[in-house]
């Protein structure tokens, strides 16, 4: 394999997306610290099961969109199959692979915690990421898309995280789990902006096409605001309960770098303009998932 196809492989697993994999883990990791319930080894297993799930779900949707000709004419990242650099065959299978690492990770996490219900919500994971695009009927065609991503990169990702940990679920954990899941939208989101136009022409009918171009844009804003705003309302717990991580609201700074992508999309650009606010967002979600997570860890000594 040459370094001109390693990269094209490393592109289309679209890295700019993969941020959505680790927030969730980190900022339910940090919280399982902040309760004295850390366990390094389920920490860093969940990590590797959001990756190899976002990276299966972004093969998987290359391979069926491509397959489909839904890809043909694209202005963001690049696909492997609808721009004829690596065959069908191929994307499948990596895809398959990635989902078979999960899997692997998934069962090393369960054995781990005990907690048996992982698996058969590992399986739906992974028929959920392969029918987003896959099969005659795919989900993602019908605007559904979102409602998916905060389930598994919000909820599942953060709650999973730190029940396994801690055996319990509390507010906090519950707020961080609906942030994560409003960047992750967000991510989407801006992806169907971009695409709008030409998924309404192959009848690919994302959220972006049924909402439209201005209802969509709002959408995107107010899904970063809920991203960051929830570490901003843990911290305003604490002055009815002094036992939430209050330094938590840490995560609020990360508006400082969501404006610029936020102000960019409600002026309306377009096309390779969305891939530079896609960067953007990406970096507001690590930026939001690292000061969360230091806030909480800060917070475990102020309060002890």
């Amino acid at each position: 394999m040459t370094l001109t196809s390693m990269n094209h492989w490393y592109l289309g697993a679209r890295p700019k997306t993969l941020p959505a994999a680790f927030a969730p883990v980190l900022v339910a990791s940090s919280l399982a610290f902040f309760d004295d319930a850390l366990d390094i080894t389920l920490s860093v297993l969940a990590g590797f099961i959001a990756l190899s799930l976002q990276i299966g779900v972004n093969y998987a949707n290359d391979y069926s969109d491509g397959i489909k000709g839904t890809d043909d004419e694209r202005v963001g990242p690049i696909r492997l199959v609808g721009s004829r650099l690596a065959s069908a065959g191929s994307v499948k299978r990596a895809a398959v692979v990635s989902f078979l690492l999960a899997a692997l990770f998934g069962l090393l996490f369960t054995l781990i915690s005990q907690v048996w219900f992982f698996i058969p919500l590992g399986l739906f994971a992974i028929l959920s990421a392969w029918y987003y695009t896959g099969g005659n009927n795919p989900y993602g065609y019908k605007g559904l898309g979102e409602i998916s991503v905060f389930f598994w990169f919000g909820l599942v990702a953060v709650l999973g995280t730190y029940y396994a940990q801690t055996s319990t679920i509390t507010i906090p954990a519950v707020l961080l789990a609906l942030g994560s899941g409003g960047f992750a939208c967000a991510l989407l989101v801006i992806n169907n902006l971009r695409d709008r136009a030409q998924d309404e022409k192959v009848g690919k009918r994302t959220l972006a096409v049924r909402l439209g171009d201005r209802n969509t844009r709002f959408l995107y804003v107010a899904l970063v605001w809920l991203g960051f705003g929830t570490s901003a309302v843990i911290g305003l717990l604490y002055l009815v309960d002094t036992s939430v991580p209050v330094l938590a609201a840490l995560g609020f700074l990360a508006s400082l770098l969501a404006h610029k992508p936020g102000r960019s999309v409600l002026k309306g650009v377009t096309g390779k303009d969305l891939i530079l606010c896609l960067q953007q967002t990406s970096q507001a979600q690590l930026f939001w998932a690292f000061t969360t997570s230091l806030g909480i860890v800060a917070s475990q000594y102020l309060l002890s």
